[in-house]
């Protein structure tokens, strides 16, 4: 991957296994990167992460907890299309910061892009894990603290392609495909 690219955490800490991004980030935090890489946890601040993208960035990569019907624990990475998202509706509750999701975060950064004549993100990639439990309540699953590290390992090989993270490819991961359309790998 090369230009600039933002690895964005989200989701809240206080509903169980969604604090997986904010958590994953955290790990991936103590590890050297490029100086063209910046990691931050946007938590349920998703008005401060559109913004933020106004700055230009060349890739996006959200870390979050992604129910998509899979085990506790999968992992998903899942390529957004470009411009899928679409303008946020005028007038509607995309710009509550603590319910946005990064759909909603992405279709309000195309509105914020064309009144300034920034441009948004050329790829956004998601890495995401099916949550146990989004019920309230304060710390990660078993199954969704497990993958934390696996998450960290993906993220770095997107990162920096033929580095040898010391471990073979996470199992239970979906493929890139476009469209958000996904194939399950054995």
């Amino acid at each position: 991957m090369s230009g600039r690219t933002l690895v964005a955490g989200i989701g809240n800490v206080f509903l169980g296994d969604d604090g997986f991004g904010v958590e994953a980030v955290r790990a991936l935090s103590v590890h050297p990167l490029p100086d063209h890489v910046e990691v931050a946890d946007f938590g349920v601040r998703g008005v401060h992460l559109a913004y933020q993208l106004l700055d230009g960035y060349d890739t996006l990569v959200l870390v979050d907890a992604t129910a998509r019907g899979g085990d506790p624990g999968t992992l998903y990475l899942i390529e957004a299309d470009a411009g899928a998202a679409g303008p946020a509706p005028p007038g509607g509750a995309v710009l509550d910061g603590h319910h946005m999701t990064p759909d909603a975060v992405l279709a309000l950064l195309d509105t914020l892009c064309a009144g300034t004549g920034s441009t948004p993100p050329r790829r956004t990639l998601v890495i995401g894990c099916e949550p146990a439990s989004i019920e309230e309540g304060i710390g990660l699953s078993g199954p969704v603290a497990a993958a934390v590290p696996r998450a960290v390992r993906m993220v770095l090989e997107l990162l920096l392609p033929g580095t040898d993270t010391g471990t073979a490819a996470p199992t239970g991961t979906e493929a890139v495909m476009p469209s958000r359309e996904l194939r399950r790998t054995p």
